[in-house]
């Protein structure tokens, strides 16, 4: 494999997130200067508490929505569980074609964050098809380890398969540069690791979905090293109203339609009122410090500040 088909196997160099920078944001080398990320960072800083609520949504009544998005519920759980085996065949296509490909960039942030370094064993909650895992894995390199888990069988499925596909793109380079990953079925709310038992962590678009979420985030705290840092990206439920509405908007016209056309609308219907239940940056910091964490920041990713991010350090 000649340079130029490795940089072309290497989806780290690529896409780029095109956005201003903001001078009070982290410096360009924490995201990595190919992502050329600009993040609208703002941080917040406080220790409270937060109680999560199944408060109904501004979007209607449930009606034809897959996993009961306004509950917060082992029951409604259950249902969510269902919804990512059902998508688990289109996942990665929608997420590329409906995000233009940006996800790859905010995934790159979560995994730069987390502190993943050479040598480090990290931990990927709520893996989903193992995009962020496999980025775990180029991160902490043959000298590390890497875990996914997830609840969705067919998820973790598709997610080996991703890997296997990934070592042979990378042919002969893969044993020298990616870390062995063991896929496993399993409860976000009952991590089935020891106490202290990783380097970092990561939990991307998987938070929102959990019935018990400063359960999650204790469970996560318990299972990482101190010092250790856990980064946690989902959708941004935003304050400002013009970013909430345009998000709706696009949710609404855009991605629920364009689902759709694959059969899983039903699915995709789920995600502006779970969105709106979810808590926001400040209330996140309060779950992760409640949670026990020392430290806590959240920021809000371009373009539009419609993605967060959650770094909570043990």
């Amino acid at each position: 494999v000649d340079d130029a088909a490795r940089r072309e196997i290497d989806d780290t160099r690529a896409p780029v997130v095109v956005a201003h920078r903001i001078a009070v944001a982290v410096d360009a080398k924490d995201v990595g200067k190919d992502d050329n990320v600009a993040l609208d960072k703002r941080r917040h800083r406080s220790r409270g508490t937060f109680a999560v609520s199944s408060a109904s949504s501004s979007s209607g009544a449930i009606g034809d929505v897959a996993g009961n998005p306004y509950e917060q519920t082992s029951s409604a759980a259950n249902e969510r569980q269902a919804l990512f085996n059902d998508i688990a065949p289109v996942y990665d296509r929608l997420n590329d074609q409906l995000s233009l490909g940006l996800h790859r960039a905010w995934k790159r942030c979560a995994v730069k964050w987390c502190g993943a370094t050479i040598g480090a064993r990290a931990l990927d909650v709520c893996c989903g098809s193992g995009d962020v895992a496999i980025k775990l894995s180029d991160a902490v390199g043959a000298t590390g380890a890497v875990v996914g888990l997830d609840f969705a069988a067919n998820q973790l499925k598709y997610a080996g398969e991703k890997e296997a596909s990934r070592r042979v793109e990378l042919g002969e380079y893969a044993e020298s540069r990616m870390a062995p990953i063991e896929w496993i079925e399993g409860d976000a709310l009952a991590l089935p690791f020891e106490d202290d038992s990783f380097d970092c962590a990561t939990i991307a678009y998987g938070l929102r979905n959990v019935s018990d979420i400063p359960l999650a985030l204790r469970e996560l705290r318990r299972v990482v090293r101190p010092g250790a840092k856990v980064a946690v990206l989902d959708f941004n439920n935003p304050t400002d109203a013009t970013t909430a509405s345009v998000q709706g908007f696009v949710l609404d016209n855009i991605v629920v339609p364009f689902a759709d056309l694959n059969g899983v609308a039903a699915e995709y219907r789920y995600l502006r009122p779970s969105i709106e239940r979810f808590p926001r940056g400040q209330e996140q910091v309060d779950l992760a410090r409640d949670a026990g964490f020392s430290q806590a920041e959240f920021y809000e990713l371009q373009p539009g500040g419609l993605m967060g991010c959650l770094v909570a350090t043990k």
